[in-house]
């Protein structure tokens, strides 16, 4: 306003920028010197009227006196105190003065009198304040009326008594304005005192949310119910100039100068927003020819009645992560089709390593049997048909007259049973070495079997599943003379990728084998048990060994790529493993007591799978 402004001319630079509070008691004193002005010019016109030209002349010097003096202290110095001091004490003593000169007995009732202590408690404060009072108090209210009964009254006759009472009742109301003008002062402090800690308070939150705001990458803004800007950090401006040529300011539309077919997207999502929901989405755009994807998050702002009138708007730059989720799953697709080749590997290993076994079998009992037919006593059986062939003509007489003749019988029998031993061990050692070939065609046929099935999805019996890879391993764990236990529940079977679980059981298998070798006790037992989880949602797979255990710094990366224990390990199994417990919707898990203790390994998979998961990092 003009009036306020033309009130602040007068005061020092110093004091225009005061607090609020503050210069509002700056302001009043400058109305009230500029009133004291107007009265001294008003009594002016009165002694100019009034015979009594003496009397009517010392508020006017009084006048002459206060308002320059206030002014110059107010307008030259940088604190008002010496100006409220000058102008409360000038006043007051000034108008007792006056009262005093004039000899009215009304003169303490002036309206005056009980002016001056609020205004004195307002400028000066309550103590300050209460000197003032008190001088008026004892000034007016004692002194006064002593030297009116002294002198005697002049205008008017009033009993002693009477005036002493009226001058009593002054006092009384001079201090009542005092002790009401301490009260609201108090309360005005109390009241400013808050409000100074609220404010400070309020711009602390400012300071802290505005530097939240400022120092992230990430674009914000808050917009009105008609898309126009209210408020935006550094990164949106900074991202609107770049991307529209010009400075973002607030009441300016956003999305003014898109596509229109882009402006009727946004006005859209504005509407959903303002209707109450949270939108959050992607977007996708080229920017200096290189691919830009922002993650959008949209939320109303409500107003007093609860209702949406304003929009927030928080915008982040993804394309590096985007970018290297590709890579991850470009990275994890290729470990996929590197573990699915480990673990083809893993069984050709085996295979290889079971026939390399059954073929030493092989060798073993053809090798026998070569050796049988090479030294089978047929060469005896040609002797004596020969010997027959000669005495054909004379047989009975040779047979029973000659001494050949007569062991010839003798010597065939004995022949006979001694062939019919050999022919009994060379039919065994065929049966051994058909036993070998069938188990060599049967190793063949499991892996042709699971070569054909990697990938698809069927009906698994888990034990069945099971006894197959420890056919793999029969051998190896035969020669080491490892002990074998089974304890299979009764299980549904599952739907899976055959092969992925077969991948999973033999690298386990495979690393209960080694751990049993490497362990230190005598008895190497190895135990296989399938049973249903607590509450029947999960199969139970557990493979505990006996063997050399896992220490707790070990088991914690266990399963992560590349860490292994083993001299010649690749540290590569257990981490596939349990990638594919993780495609499979399962998961892979290890305990062990400690060093030398053995381990257990768990893998639990759905009841409910009915089809292979998807690659793990896949995008959706």
């Amino acid at each position: 306003m003009w009036w306020m402004a033309w009130l602040d001319s007068f005061l020092s630079e110093p004091l225009r920028g005061a607090a609020p509070s503050d210069l509002l008691r700056y302001r009043v004193l400058v109305g009230s010197t500029l009133f004291c002005l107007l009265f001294g010019v008003l009594n002016l016109f009165e002694g100019m009227l009034a015979p009594n030209t003496e009397v009517s002349r010392a508020p006017l010097l009084l006048t002459g006196l206060i308002v320059p003096g206030t002014l110059f202290l107010l307008r030259r110095k940088a604190s008002p105190t010496a100006a409220i001091f000058f102008f409360c004490v000038s006043l007051t003593v000034g108008f007792v003065i006056i009262a005093i000169l004039y000899g009215d007995p009304f003169a303490s009732a002036h309206a005056v009198t009980t002016l001056l202590p609020a205004f004195a408690v307002y400028l000066m404060g309550p103590r300050l304040g209460l000197a003032i009072t008190l001088f008026m108090a004892v000034m007016l209210g004692l002194i006064r009326p002593f030297l009116l009964t002294r002198t005697g009254v002049s205008v008017l006759t009033i009993p002693a008594e009477l005036l002493w009472a009226m001058h009593i009742g002054a006092i009384i109301a001079v201090l009542g304005i005092w002790v009401l003008g301490t009260l609201h002062s108090t309360a005005r402090d109390e009241i400013q005192l808050k409000l100074e800690q609220a404010l400070k308070t309020l711009r602390d939150s400012e300071r802290k949310l505005s530097s939240l705001f400022e120092n992230t990458d990430d674009l914000v803004c808050s917009l009105d119910a008609e898309g126009r800007l209210l408020v935006a950090n550094t990164a949106m401006k900074r991202a609107f100039a770049r991307y529209f040529g010009k400075d973002l300011a607030p009441g300016q539309p956003l999305f003014a100068e898109v596509e229109p077919r882009v402006k009727e997207a946004w006005d859209e999502r504005f509407r959903q927003v303002l209707q109450g929901q949270r939108l959050q989405f992607e977007l996708e755009y080229t920017w200096d020819g290189a691919p830009v994807v922002q993650e959008l998050s949209l939320g109303p702002i409500p107003g007093e009645s609860g209702r949406p009138e304003g929009i927030t708007l928080f915008a982040r730059d993804i394309t590096v992560r985007k970018q290297a989720e590709a890579r991850l799953g470009e990275m994890h697709s290729t470990l996929v089709d590197v573990s699915r080749q480990a673990g083809m590997a893993e069984v050709a290993t085996g295979v290889l390593h079971n026939v390399g076994n059954t073929l030493n079998s092989v060798n073993v009992s053809a090798s026998l049997v070569t050796d049988g037919l090479r030294k089978l006593h047929v060469s005896g059986l040609a002797k004596a048909a020969a010997l027959l062939h000669q005495h054909s003509a004379e047989l009975p007489r040779f047979l029973a007259g000659d001494p050949l003749g007569k062991q010839l019988p003798e010597y065939l029998q004995a022949l006979s049973q001694r062939l019919l031993q050999e022919q009994d061990s060379l039919v065994k050692e065929m049966s051994s070495l058909n036993e070998a070939v069938e188990h060599l065609k049967s190793i063949v046929n499991m892996q042709q079997k699971h070569a054909r099935t990697v990938g698809t999805v069927e009906q698994v019996a888990v034990p069945r599943l099971i006894d197959e890879a420890l056919r793999l391993h029969a051998v190896s764990f035969e020669r080491l003379g490892i002990r074998l236990e089974r304890d299979y529940a009764e299980v549904p079977p599952l739907v899976m990728d055959r092969h992925k679980l077969l991948q999973i059981l033999i690298n386990l298998l495979s690393n209960a084998r080694h751990a049993l070798v490497a362990g230190s006790r005598a008895e190497k037992r190895l135990c296989i048990r399938v049973r249903l989880a607590p509450g029947g949602q999960w199969l139970r797979i557990e493979v505990e060994d006996n063997g050399m255990g896992i220490t707790p710094e070990n088991q914690r990366r266990l399963f992560s790529q590349g860490f292994t224990t083993k001299k010649t390990g690749h540290g590569f199994g257990l981490h596939i493993s349990a990638l594919a417990a993780t495609e499979l919707k399962g998961r892979l898990s290890c305990t062990s007591p400690g060093p030398d203790q053995g381990a257990t390994f768990t893998l639990e998979l759905p009841l409910a799978l009915q089809e292979a998961s998807e690659p793990v990092g896949a995008a959706p």
